[in-house]
C-alpha cells in the first residue's frame, strides 16, 4: 500500500473557496458527504462513477478530481484499486462544515455577541487582508473597518482564525449584549452586513430546490451543494435584526425536510456504488 502525498504545503482550501454547482463544488460536497463514512478512502473508478451520477462528463470529473490533489483535499493511495484518501488536515475543516451546514444557529434576541477589535501594523497587511476575508466568511459584520460582530456562538472559530494567523497580539475580543444603536436596528444591521445580498442568496437556493433531480443520490448532493455556503456568510441574526418578510426561516426549514428525506437513500447508492460493508 503506497502513498503519494504530492504537494499539499499550505492550508487546504476553505469548504466554502468553490463556487456552488461547478465541478469542483459538486466533488468536495461529494467528497465531504461520504468519504469519511466509507473509511477515509475510495477507489478512483467509484469516485468518478459517483461523479458521473450528479452529470459529470468522466474527462471532467478526472481533471477535477485532479486539482483537489492538487490543492491538498485528497491524497493518491493504492490499496487493491487506484484510489484517493482523505487528507487528515481536511478532517477538521469538514467536521467544521458538518457543524454549520447540518446544524446552523438563529440567534434569539437575548443571545451574546463576539466583538473583534484589531490593529494590525502595515508590515503584517497581509495578515489583516485574511483575517477580515476570513471574518467575512463566518458571517460577521462589519460595524467599522477595525471593529467586527458576530455571533457569540462563533467565539471559538473567532479564536481558531485569530491563532491561525497568529495574529493574537492584534486582536482583542469582547462579549457583549444587544447593541444600542441610535436607528432601528434592522436598519444597523443592514449597514454591517449586507442583507439584500443575503436576501438574493437565499432566493437563489430556494429557486435550486425547484431544480433537483428525481434520484435521491444526485438530489441530495445537489441540495448540500446548493445550501452549503448559505449557513457560512449567513450570521442567523436574531428576529429584532431581520426585516419582517426576512427568506431565512424558509431556507433553513426546507432544507431540513429535503435533506432529511433524501439522505438514507442516498448514502444507499453509495454503498452501493463502492460495495461499502460488503466482503472483499
Amino acid at each position: 500500500m503506497t502513498a503519494d502525498t504530492g504537494d499539499t504545503a499550505g492550508a487546504v482550501l476553505d469548504d466554502i473557496d468553490a463556487r456552488p454547482g461547478s465541478t469542483a463544488s459538486l466533488l468536495r460536497t461529494l467528497i465531504g458527504l461520504y468519504l469519511r463514512p466509507l473509511g477515509g478512502w475510495i477507489s478512483a473508478a467509484d469516485l468518478v462513477a459517483l461523479a458521473g451520477d450528479l452529470g459529470i462528463p468522466t474527462a471532467q470529473a478526472r481533471t477535477g478530481i485532479t486539482r483537489l490533489k492538487q490543492k491538498g483535499l485528497l491524497i493518491a493511495e493504492r490499496r487493491h484499486a487506484v484510489g484517493y484518501r482523505l487528507n487528515p488536515d481536511a478532517v477538521t475543516m469538514l467536521e467544521r462544515g458538518d457543524r454549520r451546514i447540518f446544524a446552523m444557529r438563529e440567534m434569539t434576541d437575548v443571545d451574546s455577541w463576539c466583538l473583534i477589535s484589531f490593529s494590525i501594523p502595515e508590515s503584517a497587511r497581509s495578515v489583516r487582508h485574511q483575517l477580515r476575508r476570513r471574518l467575512q466568511w463566518i458571517g460577521a459584520g462589519v460595524v467599522s473597518p477595525a471593529l467586527w460582530i458576530c455571533p457569540g456562538h462563533l467565539q471559538s472559530e473567532v479564536h481558531d482564525i485569530v491563532a491561525d494567523l497568529d495574529a493574537r497580539a492584534w486582536v482583542t475580543l469582547f462579549s457583549a449584549g444587544t447593541p444600542v444603536t441610535a436607528r432601528p436596528l434592522p436598519e444597523t444591521a443592514a449597514e454591517w452586513w449586507d442583507l439584500d445580498a443575503l436576501r438574493d442568496e437565499h432566493l437563489v437556493f430556494q429557486r435550486a430546490l425547484t431544480t433537483l433531480p428525481d434520484e435521491p443520490f444526485a438530489a441530495h448532493v445537489r441540495l448540500i451543494d446548493s445550501w452549503r455556503v448559505l449557513p457560512y456568510i449567513d450570521p442567523g441574526l436574531p428576529p429584532s435584526m431581520l426585516p419582517a418578510d426576512w427568506p431565512g426561516g424558509r431556507s433553513f426549514a426546507e432544507f431540513a425536510r429535503l435533506s432529511q428525506r433524501l439522505a438514507d437513500a442516498a448514502w444507499q447508492h453509495v454503498r452501493a456504488v463502492t460495495g461499502a460493508g460488503q466482503p472483499s
